[in-house]
């Protein structure tokens, strides 16, 4: 698999949102072979080639099995396959059905598979300058639902967007944090996923298509992702997911002997506890959670807790000094009417800004 790890899909983001009429295999093998697309040097006619072993190695095939289950695969891609791709055009949008590859040949003899794909989905996979999205195939391998790979490739388009805009600018803050914490109504997300018809209670749609997708999804990629129900009305709505990436493992084993970084990380370690203990104890706290504002699970998290105590609470004692308890309690209160999905993953952060903005208009009114 490390010839995997180095490989990306590249997908033109209206192929990422269509609807994949297709089943987990299918989409699996369509995703492995855009994976061996050279963007910068087109395949010639089209045509790339992928070896057996990968391949069954992707799929965890069994050597006793493996012929057969990807006889069947390519059968049901050709049959049953295709991709149906909506995109703008003029004032209304056009509709493409799209079968992605026409035409598999293997011999039983020979390694190569050849795989040739259709002319017509070729614009969404080269030659891509804005509007697309990458991620590394080796993170669908152990995606076992077609729900996950379709959620999957739709929530890394939308964190793909979060970290450009997050080192080259261009949105403002509540839009790229809508980016790692996006929203899709229930009508989007069942035409994207193909379960229009399907599950129309909200507890087997919920159970089948996103709690047991998003397990797969936290349990096997770099992704953590919860999300929320958005009602209007008696009904749900829309949906929030908030989408945290993995730390990467560090390799800090050249600092193990390194004495000045032992003793840094230490009295780093040492002052998030002090300023965890004693934002447990912080009246503020109690009043972000009469508010909403923070749970109990928070509350676990020395963090987020060390980050309130030292840059929050400062300034809730300034405000207190200005306007007194009730000064806060009005100012949270407020803050909790106005907070959007999108705060609620980083809340030290959003807290700090709010009373940052505050702050400066209580003491022009009191002068």
């Amino acid at each position: 698999m490390n010839e995997l790890e180095k490989r990306k899909v590249v997908e033109n983001n209206a192929l990422i949102t269509s609807v994949a009429k297709m089943q987990k295999t299918a989409l699996k093998m369509f995703e492995l072979a855009v994976s061996c697309i050279d963007t910068d040097n087109p395949p010639k006619d089209n045509i790339i080639y992928l070896s057996k072993t990968e391949l069954f190695s992707f799929f965890d095939v069994s050597s006793t099995s493996k012929h057969t289950r990807f006889k069947e695969a390519v059968e049901l891609m050709q049959k049953q396959a295709f991709f149906q791709i909506k995109e703008e055009s003029g004032k209304g949008y056009e509709m493409s059905s799209i079968v992605p590859i026409p035409t598999v040949k293997w011999n039983s003899y020979n390694d190569d598979v050849m795989i040739e794909f259709n002319r017509h989905i070729m614009p969404y996979l080269i030659d891509l300058k804005t509007e697309f999205t990458q991620y590394k195939i080796s993170e669908l391998k152990e995606l076992n639902s077609k729900y996950s790979i379709i959620l999957y490739r739709w929530l890394s388009m939308n964190y793909n967007q979060y970290e450009h805009y997050s080192n080259k600018g261009g949105r403002r803050e509540e839009q790229v944090e809508a980016y790692r914490n996006p929203t899709i109504s229930m009508r989007e997300l069942r035409e994207m996923t193909d379960t229009v018809k399907d599950y129309k209670q909200i507890y087997d749609f919920e159970k089948r298509v996103l709690k047991n997708s998003l397990e797969e999804i936290t349990d096997h990629t770099s992704f953590s992702v919860t999300y929320e129900k958005i009602k209007k009305g008696r009904s749900i709505d829309s949906i929030v997911f908030h989408i945290t990436k993995k730390r990467q493992a560090e390799d800090n084993s050249y600092k193990l002997e390194d004495k000045t970084y032992q003793e840094a990380k230490a009295d780093k370690e040492a002052n998030e506890d002090r300023l965890y203990a004693e934002a447990m104890k912080s009246k503020y706290t109690k009043l972000l959670l009469e508010n909403f504002l923070l749970s109990p699970y928070e509350m676990t998290d020395p963090a987020i807790m060390a980050s309130l105590q030292k840059n929050v609470y400062p300034k809730y004692d300034r405000l207190k000094a200005l306007s007194g308890l009730e000064g806060v309690k009005k100012h949270l209160s407020y803050v909790q009417s106005k907070q959007e999905p999108y705060s609620k993953r980083n809340i030290a952060k959003y807290l700090k800004k709010a009373i940052g903005q505050y702050l400066p208009t209580v003491k022009r009114q009191d002068l």
